[in-house]
């Protein structure tokens, strides 16, 4: 399970999760966005670093700023 931390109006953020979405449909991954704008304490942790993509299981930093395509498939390789 992937988490990416963004915020509402973040065109970033969108790009992200839009990727996110199409790869899901050929792959055996499942991701929530969480809205950092919400939760005093990521915003403290994310503000200026979004969008982050992190393993929940693990809490391992994939990417940040752009889906690191090669960085998100070796994370997925190694789980695997």
């Amino acid at each position: 399970h992937l988490v990416v931390y963004g915020r509402e109006a973040c065109h970033l953020c969108q790009e992200m999760i839009l990727t996110l979405g199409d790869l899901q449909a050929q792959g055996v991954f499942d991701f929530e966005v969480v809205d950092i704008d919400k939760d005093p304490g990521l915003v403290a942790r994310y503000n200026d670093k979004i969008p982050v993509l992190v393993a929940q299981i693990d809490n391992t930093e994939i990417c940040r700023y752009h889906l690191d395509l090669q960085a998100f498939d070796a994370y997925l390789a190694k789980i695997r």
